[in-house]
């Protein structure tokens, strides 16, 4: 009784205390402050003490039309999602577990695994946090690479986890050596974020399968694959088969991305059905998901042509960036992802507040002491007013 009414407090301390901390991508090791977020009024930017990163933020910015910032598709959700949005809209009286079960089957399909090995939620972002809950609130450590994407690991921090960083290749892939070496008898849990936010960077899949293969007989391996459908070339392989196969590997994607859908917060994640049970345990999958989200999700997960369009214009307003910048002098880092970095020649905030005058948000970051700027892949004529913002900066 003492160890189950312990196990509660420490769950809901942590949920008190995470706000918008775990949200924040981190970059740079850093000494927790009061807030996690502090509004500069003068220059109307938001940072990030944690992350140290600087953005926009647009409710006190309306004058950014070409918003860069959150790495979302700028041609979703497609016409059909939308569609049955309007068409479900009726139904919402009624709590939609049908409706969940008949999505779940076609995910299981495609993935190749039962429905027993899924967990559906709002956004992928929420089932990172409630694997980070229910993982760690009784300690242990995290290994993740450095940087990466922190929602999970913030979330841990909150509740009794140790993070374990392990720093990035000279190329910004994952050190899977280093972070096999760092897995020990205290670890819960390894994340991968594959293609890694905020760099963009891919890790090799073979590598990554041989690391899963390995490691995941000691320790669960938890991989992000939050941008693999918009990547193009021989590592954009997803590790979801190693589920099938029975290794202890969890996989997670969302429909924010490629589909469109992140203002609508779904996502699923895959991993072996006792991996599962221990989530659930805990807290219930799905729950936080509407009847529209779901119908919507239906109809843009077999919806092929706004995916593969929304591929093929991400790719091409990327090509067009990375060329410009790199006439500039950047030296943008390999992107897999909708999104590019690449250092700057001026403080962040700085940098940010200039770009603004020009209509346009994106990201500033601290790596390695060094300002970089993300900017995410919008339309055609917005990543050209991002290069002739930053024309004017260089």
């Amino acid at each position: 009784m003492k160890k189950s009414l312990n196990r509660r407090n420490m769950l809901k301390t942590g949920l008190m205390s995470l706000g918008g901390m775990a949200l924040a991508p981190h970059i740079a090791k850093g000494a927790f402050e009061s807030a996690p977020f502090k509004l500069d009024a003068s220059n109307r930017l938001v940072y990030s003490p944690l992350a140290r990163e600087y953005f926009v933020d647009e409710n006190f910015a309306p004058e950014i039309v070409a918003k860069l910032t959150s790495n979302e598709n700028p041609y979703g959700p497609p016409a059909s999602a939308k569609q049955a949005v309007i068409d479900s809209v009726s139904g919402g009286n009624r709590y939609a577990w049908r409706e969940m079960a008949e999505l779940m089957e076609s995910i299981a399909e495609k993935e190749g695994v039962t429905t027993k090995h899924l967990m559906m939620g709002p956004g992928s972002s929420d089932l990172l946090e409630k694997v980070a809950i229910v993982r760690f609130m009784n300690g242990g450590n995290l290994v993740s690479a450095d940087p990466t994407y922190m929602s999970l690991i913030r979330v841990a921090e909150r509740v009794g986890a140790t993070w374990k960083p392990v720093p990035c290749t000279s190329d910004w892939s994952h050190d899977l050596d280093k972070m096999a070496e760092a897995v020990d008898a205290d670890t819960k849990l390894v994340y991968i974020c594959n293609p890694n936010n905020p760099v963009g960077t891919m890790t090799a899949a073979k590598d990554l399968e041989a690391f899963c293969k390995k490691v995941s007989k000691k320790v669960p391996i938890f991989i992000d694959e939050a941008y693999m459908e918009l990547a193009y070339g021989p590592d954009a392989i997803t590790q979801s088969p190693l589920v099938a196969q029975g290794y202890n590997v969890i996989v997670c994607r969302t429909f924010s991305k490629i589909m469109g859908m992140a203002g609508l917060r779904i996502g699923f994640m895959v991993a072996q059905p006792e991996f599962i049970k221990e989530i659930s345990s805990v807290t219930r999958g799905g729950m936080g998901i509407s009847l529209t989200s779901i119908k919507a999700a239906t109809a843009a997960y077999g919806d092929d042509g706004f995916q593969e369009m929304t591929k093929t214009k991400n790719d091409a307003a990327k090509k067009y960036t990375m060329a410009e910048v790199k006439a500039l002098g950047y030296d943008p880092i390999p992107s897999f992802t909708n999104f590019m970095m690449f250092q700057i020649n001026m403080d962040g905030k700085e940098f940010l507040g200039k770009m603004r005058e020009h209509g346009v948000g994106c990201r500033a970051f601290t790596i390695n002491d060094k300002d970089m700027c993300r900017v995410s892949m919008g339309t055609m004529d917005e990543m050209k007013m991002f290069v002739s913002a930053l024309k004017t900066l260089s």
